[in-house]
């Protein structure tokens, strides 16, 4: 298939979105609920804490008793219970008495306050205390977190270790959660080898893409499947349809230019529909994005740095929204240390060094070089309505950060 045309960024990317698709549901074990996407809203089943309980180690009791304490004027109390953790008093707190009290352990009926241990002297049931507290001083309230029947948490909340321990106490042990997304990863190409440290074969590369890829993917939140295919048509097609009904989305890499060997959109074309192939872009000008089956297939460059680009620039977004998280490019503005020439009608994603005032770009900006990734840390995104900043303008950048799961 010849690039005879080539779409906008844009364009290409809502020809994409427009076709998004969106995951089943599963229910799972909190266990395993960190960094999934609720598929459901949560409704606390308890108060949390489900009782008036103490902050601190110390003597539960009648805040009002201990005013005008201090060292020159100590007030005397008498203990008449103590309380560990998970234990309770079934003794109600009156005038100048005090229960020991551990910390997360329930306030005794009568107390509305703690005194900290450290305020105090005591020798067996006699309590002298050096300091006065206030109402409600060192107690943590009933409920005061969450309510029993409070919608927590929303539909499409990503679970962070901060939602599980709030998840946990509204009363789950288990969660419903939008599926990960099986990936098929397909490594076209009869040059690739795997990776060896024996003298590698005249006119043989080593297949470096199934490795970069494959953890995109993963760090897209989904579960990637690596397979090969030679560069012929039947080859492609074959590995295309080969258990697709397993998968939710199929990438290739490899096959997608002009060249003896580039049939994998020849393929998408036989077997299903092209939504797309040549982007305005650098690097990954190549891209390509189709339906096949109903799922979505995208034709990564063999280049590796081609193809990592090309899958922050389309595929990064899709595996998201497929698990109800959404996405969006973050972009934060630096100062461009070197000038970078570019050309109307482009969008350049080009691999730069960022710190919290500037950027520079890699100077070695080749689609292949792979220690150029290595080397940057982010994006500087050139517009295709801009043909280049100056040094000293301000820029768009992507964080590498900012694109993960």
């Amino acid at each position: 298939m010849f690039l005879s045309k080539l779409d906008s960024l844009g364009n290409a990317r809502k020809l994409i979105y427009d076709n998004q698709q969106i995951c089943g549901v599963e229910e799972i074990s909190i266990h395993d609920a960190h960094k999934r996407v609720l598929a459901e809203d949560i409704i606390a089943f308890h108060n949390s804490p489900p009782f008036d309980k103490s902050a601190m180690d110390g003597f539960a009791l009648i805040a009002e008793d201990t005013f005008g304490a201090s060292n020159s004027a100590p007030k005397e109390f008498k203990i008449i219970d103590a309380i560990g953790a998970g234990d309770f008093s079934d003794k109600t707190v009156g005038k100048g008495e005090a229960v020991i009290i551990a910390t997360g352990a329930p306030v005794p009926d009568g107390a509305n306050a703690v005194l900290m241990k450290e305020y105090t002297t005591g020798e067996g049931d006699d309590l002298t205390i050096y300091s006065q507290v206030t109402p409600g001083e060192n107690v943590s309230p009933k409920s005061e977190d969450i309510e029993k029947g409070q919608k927590i948490l929303d539909k499409n909340t990503f679970i962070r270790y901060q939602e599980l321990g709030l998840i946990a106490s509204a009363g789950y042990d288990t969660v419903r959660v939008f599926k990960k997304p099986k990936v098929k990863l397909i490594i076209t190409g009869n040059e690739l080898v795997e990776p060896t440290k024996e003298e590698i074969d005249d006119a043989k590369i080593i297949n470096s893409n199934q490795f970069t890829i494959k953890a995109m993917v993963e760090d897209s939140g989904a579960i990637c499947d690596i397979w090969h295919a030679g560069d012929t048509f039947d080859e492609v097609r074959e590995a295309i349809l080969d258990d697709c009904e397993d998968y939710d989305v199929i990438m290739t890499t490899g096959g997608t230019a002009i060249s003896k060997g580039d049939v994998v959109l020849d393929v998408v074309e036989d077997i299903g529909e092209v939504l797309f192939h040549g982007v305005a872009i650098r690097p990954g000008k190549p891209a390509g994005a189709g339906i096949i089956n109903g799922k979505m297939i995208f034709t990564f460059s063999g280049q590796p740095v081609a193809a990592m680009s090309q899958f922050d620039m389309f595929a990064r977004k899709y595996l998201f929204e497929m698990q109800g998280r959404h996405f969006d490019f973050h972009n934060v503005k630096r100062t461009s240390q070197l000038k970078i020439p570019s050309q109307l009608g482009r969008t350049d994603f080009v691999r730069a060094v960022s710190d919290d005032d500037h950027a520079k770009h890699v100077l070695n900006r080749g689609s292949g070089i792979i220690r150029s990734m290595v080397e940057a840390n982010s994006y500087i995104i050139i517009d295709e309505n801009d043909e280049g900043y100056q040094k000293d303008d301000i820029v768009d950048v992507i964080l590498f950060d900012s694109l993960l799961w």
